[in-house]
């Protein structure tokens, strides 16, 4: 799951919490809301700790080339 699909479910589930008032049979949308928030939330901080490894692991190393001398 990327930022943009992790910040996505985080509006989309603020949007069952807080502005939808309709009622389903059976089903709780503030619920539904709170789930996609979380779940949101926690993609985002996953998807924040892969861009950080990546990041680290990207340190450019000098290469040493010896050639041998032309006589």
């Amino acid at each position: 799951m990327g930022i943009g699909t992790s910040i996505f479910l985080i509006a989309l589930g603020a949007v069952f919490t807080f502005a939808i008032t309709a009622s389903v049979s059976g089903i709780e949308l503030a619920t539904v809301g709170v789930i996609l928030m979380i779940v949101g939330a926690i993609g985002l901080v996953f998807s924040m700790m892969v861009l950080m490894r990546a990041d680290r692991g990207g340190v450019a190393r000098d290469r040493v080339v010896e050639r041998d001398p032309i006589v």
